[in-house]
């Protein structure tokens, strides 16, 4: 099929785009380049650079690759600014992410993927976290996220739009030949922080929070690879094909992993020391969260394929030794 890939430059986009091309799909890509990198799509695959709010061209584009499918990766997604400026997120999350949804009904494209998040869930009830918790934002992010999915239920009824959105936990690891990864500025991300450590790039690495009620007093978090979260997103093809419909699924490995198991791995698969500092908790953080992906396993036939840490970190770090710079070292 072909699958218009918006955010298709960004970190998940673009390992996306190219396991749909390994799918046997045709992505093509749109991304304003405003945290994409135009490196990071590959060869022969047609780029737009456009907002996806953009609804004129977005829908110009949606008739010339006469798409079938589009996915949406271009969403804001630092938590800490969306409580500082909840209008940009607001502006660019749902408004624009309406308009899109409009230039799709316009254009009669109705199978659309969402990336969503584990943030809608707000503080989980229980652990480990199933679809069918209370989704109780407590940040706009997050909100703005459970917002599109709200929107995607009423157009599944109005106007038969099929749907899927996936609620992730924490995206991570590179592409396994090292061909592209992670790249954000400003990086926020637990592993490239710690991997820039190992680079000589940073002094020592911060934990937040040391008396959690974990086994190391560290946060635990779900870590799953950037390239199975992709394989979900072309496995919920098929499940698109009746009209009306909205999937939601969690995607995680189900196995919490601490801010300190996170920092040995590096360690030990770079062979580096990793000097630490121990601060405060940050507020917000929730001391446990990761995830029953049960639902996907069972409907989707997904499994992820990275089911510890430091195979993820293996790739990781491969991507980022060989391109310190990140993209701007291409």
């Amino acid at each position: 099929m072909n699958v218009l890939v918006i955010g298709g430059a960004g970190y998940i986009g673009s390992h996306c785009a190219r396991q749909l091309r390994e799918a046997g799909h045709r992505p093509v890509v749109l991304d304003n380049l405003v945290f994409g990198h135009r490196a990071a799509v590959a060869d022969g695959v047609p780029f737009y650079e456009a907002d996806l709010g953009d609804a004129e061209t977005v829908g110009a584009v949606l008739k010339k690759e006469r798409i079938d499918v589009v996915m949406h990766f271009a969403a804001f997604a630092y938590v800490g600014e969306s409580v500082t400026d909840p209008l940009k997120y607001y502006f660019n999350n749902v408004a624009a992410t309406l308009r899109l949804l409009q230039a799709m009904r316009d254009a009669g494209v109705w199978k659309f993927v969402f990336s969503s998040t584990c943030a809608t869930y707000g503080l989980p009830e229980k652990l480990p976290m199933t679809e069918d918790l209370p989704q109780v934002p407590i940040n706009p992010y997050g909100q703005t996220k459970l917002d599109i999915e709200n929107v995607l239920r009423a157009l599944a009824r109005a106007h038969g739009f099929s749907s899927a959105a996936f609620r992730y936990f924490n995206a991570a690891g590179a592409a396994e030949d090292g061909s592209i990864g992670e790249d954000h500025d400003p990086e926020t991300h637990l592993i490239p922080l710690v991997a820039d450590v190992a680079l000589g790039k940073r002094e020592t690495i911060k934990i937040f929070g040391t008396d959690y009620p974990t086994p190391d007093g560290t946060c635990l978090r779900d870590y799953v690879h950037v390239d199975d979260l992709s394989r979900a997103h072309i496995a919920v093809f098929p499940k698109l094909e009746t009209p009306g419909q909205t999937f939601f699924y969690n995607l995680g490995t189900g196995t919490p992993t601490s801010v300190r198991e996170v920092i040995d791995a590096v360690a030990e698969v770079t062979g580096k020391p990793i000097p630490t500092v121990e601060e405060a908790r940050r507020e917000g953080d929730p001391p446990s969260l990761y995830a029953d992906s049960t639902l996907a396993q069972r409907e989707l036939g997904w499994t992820a394929r990275h089911r510890d840490i430091r195979s993820i970190v293996e790739t990781a770090w491969r991507w980022h030794r060989d391109h310190p710079d990140g993209f701007g070292g291409k």
